[in-house]
């Protein structure tokens, strides 16, 4: 067990991906000598050369482009997208092409890219640095969708979505980089695509992913002070969503609060408030509540935090829920 940060969790991750298996290549803007913006391919080049740990042009589609092929030719490519809204020139490449191919093969194909997008606000950045598109790509079939909310995960769901034969869209919560957390190097992983619930709890089930979990166990430190105990689900995959552990952890406590920080309409919460009405519409006690961003281009960083679902809007939706 060492403890590190989110940071240095993927980093150690891509490293064992790499001495693992030499058919893993790392891409992408600055990440080989700089070691990328936030600095997670850091040392990776020196230690495995620039053949593997590749400083590819400013050319978003042409980054994912050239990962689909070299992944028909039998290599595993992990590309980074310097920034979540530099992603869209690569969209057409991703759903157009990289998440039909293995279907347009007959399964013949497989399409093991791993594309790496450090998602969601939080950090003072300037425009089309803070976003949070995943709804675009989980609506998307043949895409997995995950995000990790802490090292132990990160670690090990870049090590899995490498492993993956499917293409992963590998969202980073860039504002948990620097969160520090015990990584077991040695324990059995949770399986990919398996929700987690990391706080047991029965008055109402906080459903979050990535950046929104640490929050959602904050506001439940708080809430226990009250007397209310909330239950923290950690989605961790988006696409496929592991239903089963959220209707589970839904019937128990009978109320559902979805807290993202993507805006409110046709957003991740949108799709669990629907199917838990349509599966658990006799067992609840209150409507499925979401406390997400709003429905505006994500604003200026001196107002970013009025954006953000923090704390206080969290344990207001629990009040509103439990009143009912």
């Amino acid at each position: 067990m060492q403890k590190m940060t989110m940071a240095k969790a993927l980093n150690a991750g891509l490293r064992r991906a790499l001495e693992a298996d030499p058919k893993v290549i790392l891409a992408g803007e600055d990440i080989g000598k700089l070691g990328g913006v936030f600095r997670i391919t850091e040392g990776l080049q020196a230690q495995f050369g620039e053949s593997r740990v590749v400083d590819s042009p400013l050319a978003e589609s042409g980054i994912v482009g050239t990962a689909i092929g070299l992944a028909m030719r039998g290599y595993r490519p992990v590309v980074e997208i310097q920034f979540d809204g530099f992603v869209f020139p690569a969209f057409s490449q991703i759903v157009s092409q990289l998440a039909r191919f293995h279907t347009r093969t007959g399964g013949r194909v497989p399409m093991p890219v791993v594309v790496r997008i450090p998602f969601g606000g939080g950090i003072g950045a300037i425009e089309h640095h803070s976003e949070s598109p995943e709804a675009y790509f989980a609506h998307t079939p043949g895409l997995k969708v995950v995000a990790p909310s802490n090292p132990n995960d990160a670690y090990w769901m870049i090590q899995q979505a490498i492993q993956s034969d499917d293409p992963v869209i590998f969202f980073e919560p860039k504002r948990r980089y620097q969160s520090k957390g015990d990584v077991d190097l040695d324990a059995r992983p949770v399986p990919l695509h398996a929700a987690q619930i990391t706080r047991v709890g029965k008055h109402a089930t906080l459903l979050a992913y990535g950046p929104t979990v640490p929050t959602c166990l904050d506001a439940a430190d708080i809430a226990a002070e009250e007397g209310t105990e909330l239950e923290v689900v950690d989605l961790r995959t988006l696409s496929p969503i592991d239903w089963v552990t959220v209707r589970n952890s839904v019937a128990r406590t009978r109320r559902a609060i979805v807290v993202h920080e993507a805006p409110l309409s046709l957003g991740m919460g949108a799709e669990l408030a629907a199917r838990l009405h349509e599966e658990l519409f006799y067992v609840m006690e209150a409507p499925v509540l979401r406390v997400t961003g709003y429905d505006i281009p994500y604003p200026p960083a001196r107002v970013e935090e009025h954006y953000l679902p923090g704390i206080d809007r969290v344990l207001d939706a629990v009040d509103r829920s439990l009143a009912h």
